[in-house]
């Protein structure tokens, strides 16, 4: 099998490791492997990928869409370093609120799925990141939503207390006056 599924401290974010094979010329990885992802549970269908440039000390986040086209993201990092984040904004789950982080870079090869169900956002840690993900729905503009970054509230640990961000993410609001329609259903988003 060339992915490990890591449930993390919110379950059903899951870290995934592939199988990286090396050797003088570089190496070689899957990515996504539609049979295994679903034997681990990951059981939805991939349909835009996306792709990001940014330089050291970007915080993008924190985002989500609203249901019915709310996003799962596969999340890897091609180039470089980042701290990725997904904060738990189904109401009625019993992690609503709280947020798990992770370190991936294009060295370690890991990435991380982020459910429908929870805001995302990534901070760049090296001097360049390039940051690819799938997503499970479209891009809506009219369902595209955010929670501020530094929310008191929700105490994210960013690496960094000053991050370039957006006109957009600087003024998002925070968690209790989002617009937000995620309820907890009892099983994996």
């Amino acid at each position: 099998m060339p992915f490990r599924f890591v449930g993390l401290e919110i379950p059903d974010v899951i870290l995934i490791e592939p199988k990286a094979f090396a050797d003088p010329r570089g190496f070689f990885a899957e990515t996504y492997k539609r049979s295994e992802f679903e034997a681990a549970g990951i059981r939805q269908t991939f349909v835009q990928d996306n792709y990001s440039h940014s330089v050291r000390g970007v915080l993008r986040g924190l985002h989500y869409q609203k249901t019915p086209m709310a996003q799962g993201k596969l999340v890897s990092v091609f180039r470089g370093e980042i701290y990725d984040v997904a904060v738990d904004i189904r109401r009625g789950s019993p992690t609503y609120g709280r947020w798990v982080g992770v370190t991936l870079s294009a060295e370690d090869h890991r990435m991380v799925y982020v459910p429908a169900g929870f805001a995302h956002g990534f901070c760049v840690l090296s001097d360049e990141a390039d940051v690819v993900y799938k997503a499970t729905a479209e891009y809506a503009p009219a369902l595209d939503r955010g929670i501020l970054w530094n929310d008191p509230a929700l105490g994210i640990s960013w690496p960094t207390p000053h991050p370039l961000l957006s006109a957009k993410d600087a003024t998002l609001l925070p968690l209790r006056d989002a617009d937000n329609n995620f309820v907890y259903e009892g099983r994996p988003a």
